[in-house]
């Protein structure tokens, strides 16, 4: 077999070396960064037990850090996140359109009416979109499908029912609620209101 065809390099073996270099790097900074240090007198050292549970806190503090950074995103990049599922077909359960499937009209409606003494006009606008689903699904009008867009509901509706303006309202605030970060305030929820009780009056 030539020599040529043995490889001469390969990720693993890169990734490897870099790995040693940088802990290599880190152990020489620090033994300089502790050969700085003055030396302090021996009552002032620290018990090896108490250097653990400091090493224990400062964990769990960068611990309790990463966890409310994780929150933090997921809070900001949730809608996005569903938007994306939605679009490529796929029924996740915690979806916010999947879960109008779960809950009845009624439960919806009292639930939008608690965000909005909360002061949560998001949520309480959002609470009336999946109530609007429901009620859809219900009458037969359109099948509730995860997969389906605001865009594609507003479709569907401009063939089947008139008046259109009500369901724009509600589906054109939803868009909003998902797709910006537009504030959304008691005005807001009272459109939205006023269009579920045109809706539900019909």
């Amino acid at each position: 077999m030539p020599t040529d065809s043995f490889e001469k390099t390969s990720w693993d073996w890169q990734l490897s070396q870099l790995r040693q270099q940088v802990s290599e790097w880190i152990e020489y900074e620090f033994s300089r960064f502790q050969s700085a240090l003055p030396e302090w007198p021996q009552q002032w050292a620290i018990s090896p037990w108490l250097a653990k549970v400091l090493y224990f806190l400062f964990w769990l503090v960068v611990g309790g850090l990463l966890i409310w950074l994780a929150w933090r995103l997921w809070r900001e990049f949730r809608p996005y996140i569903y938007a994306w599922l939605r679009s490529r077909g796929n029924n996740f359960a915690n979806n916010p359109a999947t879960a109008s499937n779960e809950l009845s009209i009624g439960l919806l409606l009292e639930r939008s009416q608690q965000f909005y003494r909360q002061g949560n006009y998001r949520e309480a606008c959002r609470s009336l979109y999946l109530a609007l689903l429901q009620q859809l699904h219900d009458r037969s009008v359109i099948r509730h499908q995860p997969s389906r867009t605001d865009g594609e509901y507003l479709q569907l509706l401009r063939s089947s029912v008139t008046p259109i303006q009500p369901y724009e309202t509600l589906i054109t605030t939803h868009e909003q609620l998902c797709f910006s970060n537009a504030e959304i305030l008691p005005e807001n929820y009272e459109h939205c209101q006023q269009a579920y009780r045109e809706i539900a009056g019909e």
